[in-house]
Parts: structure tokens; sequence; C-alpha cells
């Protein structure tokens, strides 16, 4: 029970936008350039996850 007021009372963090904003660097990118730092679709969201915290 504990898990769901904290999950509905705390407010959400900023970084959402920063989210967002490295999902679309990510998804605009060239299969050339993913490639050439050997990246896949697939880890999109946790590297965009990453980007985001830093």
């Amino acid at each position: 029970m504990g898990f769901f007021t904290e999950m509905f009372a705390r407010p959400r963090p900023q970084e959402h936008l920063r989210y967002r904003a490295a999902l679309a660097l990510l998804y605009s990118m060239s299969n050339a350039e993913r490639a050439d730092i050997g990246i896949k679709p697939a880890d999109f969201p946790r590297i965009a996850r990453e980007m985001s915290i830093r």
C-alpha cells in the first residue's frame, strides 16, 4: 500500500521533458549513425532514461 501512496502523493519529476527530447533525438538518427555507436531501437527507452537523468 505504501508504494501506491508514494506513487500518487509525490510530484512527478520534470525529467519527462528531457526524456521526450532524448527519445526524439534517438529516433531522428539514421541507421548508419545508430550502427556507428552500436545501439538498437529496442535500447532507446533505456538510453533516453539515462540521458534524462544526467
